[in-house]
């Protein structure tokens, strides 16, 4: 095969107004242009030119080809200082300011520091999440921390630091750093100072400009909340704990992502975990773990998801299941099954409130009388921020403040707690100390609301009763209601009632 010749093209000189070829940039990295000495300068009737400081050479061209995936390419000579110029044009970064140490790549050592330095930060601080957000407008790499539920602003870094932060965390996570265009997941293991192993779920998105965020799950490495530590209120965890001990039967844990479900399901299987017992769980991912329970990750490439889990542990001699999410109908069903044929099953859904997801399980197609046999209970919850005890502050409230929690907590309700208003009474307000770095909040705590599949209840599953009839049974045989259980918190100086309308729909 005879050699291609090179296109006679006239000399390229650098020009600042150059448009910048954004889509032939996606899978090529700045420094391995700058190293190779060439660059694409952008598309021309199917053809894509591209600058080069050696037009003869056929190995360098072959190269190219490959990576622009097309054989029809027009090589224009240019000087090695024009070529690093549209580099640096192409990829916004200033030449005076790379000789100052700005210009960076994943592999420089001030990059590596600054993305494990970002890391033990997050988790000295109980960070839930890192955001990495480059900002093509302001020209900053914007880090914030997700801290006990609100998102706060950690460290700025020059723009140029983007694609290097970036791919640093890529290749820590083993994702692919020549792709830019689509999002990717995957996983950090990082060992800390102090010799803490943490586990990160990473998770690119592209976003406009083809700037791509980061966003870092910190998972919870191990911790285990007991019953006590979810401090649900004396008789709510009376009556849960009471039902979640049954040989057999459905508990289901419900809420928006964030509320607490995995936890609060490993506190219960941290109470029923004993030698006796057989226990097979299917998460994903799997963020807590505990001797003596068999853990299963979902792996959905590999065919791998809840159902096909959930018929493997059914033949595998379960006493209890625990299913990550019921998602569809095949899942739902499989778990009312196992729970009807002597299995206790936990399983948790995304609904706002417990009445709502009977209805949802009845909406996807689930056997009402199967239903309503299997169900113990729904408990669902949300999670508020709790007020820091170092400087949370006592003041009397206001009447209208008084008559606001009255008429959130149904006046009905309300008078069995028996409170007056007075002079003594006393709530409290977030202020704000060191301690809390100044938000006046510190540590995250539940609402709950449950509610016990009575007699009355399965009649209303079985006949397929609304939403609004169904919850007010359930607050007629003793559901108190998420909103209840938040205002109860407030009265007892754990949060206030803003933290409890961030959650709780009036």
């Amino acid at each position: 095969m005879k050699p291609r010749p090179a296109k006679a093209n006239h000399h390229i000189v650098f020009n600042p107004n150059h448009p910048v070829p954004e889509e032939l940039l996606h899978s090529l990295r700045y420094e391995f242009l700058r190293r190779e000495l060439w660059a694409p300068l952008g598309k021309e009737a199917g053809r894509i030119r591209v600058v080069i400081d050696d037009p003869d050479n056929l190995l360098k061209k072959d190269m190219i080809e490959n990576l622009l995936r097309t054989k029809e390419v027009d090589y224009y000579p240019a000087t090695k200082e024009d070529i690093i110029k549209f580099i640096n044009h192409f990829y916004g970064i200033n030449e005076a300011t790379r000789l100052n140490g700005l210009g960076v790549s994943e592999s420089d050592s001030k990059i590596v520091r600054l993305v494990n330095e970002m890391i033990n930060e997050a988790c000295n601080q109980r960070a839930s999440d890192i955001h990495i957000e480059p900002d093509i407008k302001e020209k900053q790499v914007y880090v914030r921390f997700r801290i006990d539920g609100e998102c706060v602003s950690f460290k700025t870094h020059p723009y140029d630091y983007r694609a290097a932060i970036v791919s640093r965390i890529k290749i820590m996570s083993n994702l692919d750093i020549t792709e830019r265009r689509l999002p990717q997941d995957g996983k950090i293991q990082h060992k800390r100072p102090n010799g803490e192993d943490v586990e990160l779920r990473v998770a690119t998105i592209p976003t406009h400009g083809y700037v791509e965020d980061v966003v870092m799950r910190i998972l919870t490495r191990g911790k285990i909340m007991t019953m006590e530590d979810l401090q649900m209120e004396p008789d709510t965890r009376e009556r849960f704990e009471g039902l979640m001990k049954k040989p057999y039967g459905l508990i289901l844990l419900v809420g928006p992502t964030g509320s607490g479900k995995t936890t609060t399901a490993h506190a219960v299987l941290h109470v029923l975990n004993r030698p006796g017992v057989k226990i097979w769980t299917v998460e994903d991912p799997v963020e807590i773990t505990q001797k003596g329970i068999r853990q299963v990750q979902v792996h959905h490439k590999i065919g791998l998801d809840f159902g096909n889990a959930m018929r493997a542990f059914l033949r595998a001699d379960p006493d209890i299941i625990m299913v990550g999410e019921m998602r569809d109908y095949e899942t739902a069903k499989m778990g009312v099954d196992a729970s009807t044929t002597g299995h206790l099953v936990l399983t948790t859904l995304h609904t706002n409130n417990a009445p709502e997801t009977i209805i949802r399980l009845l909406d996807m197609g689930i056997d009402p009388f199967a239903f309503a046999d299997s169900l113990l209970c729904v408990m669902a919850q949300r999670l508020v921020r709790r007020l820091c005890l170092h400087c949370r502050e006592p003041y009397h409230p206001r009447r209208e403040e008084y008559e606001d929690l009255v008429r959130n907590f149904g006046e009905k309700d309300f008078n069995c707690l028996k409170l007056t208003y007075d002079e003594s009474m006393t709530i409290y307000r977030a202020k704000g100390c060191p301690e809390c770095h100044g938000v006046g909040y510190r540590g995250m705590m539940g609402l709950y609301e449950l509610l016990i599949a009575s007699d009355n209840i399965k009649q209303m599953i079985i006949v397929k009763k609304s939403i609004a009839a169904i919850r007010k049974t359930a607050r007629d045989e003793g559901m108190r209601t998420l909103m209840q259980s938040g205002i109860l918190k407030v009265l007892n100086g754990d949060t206030d009632f803003i933290e409890v309308l961030s959650v709780c729909m009036r």
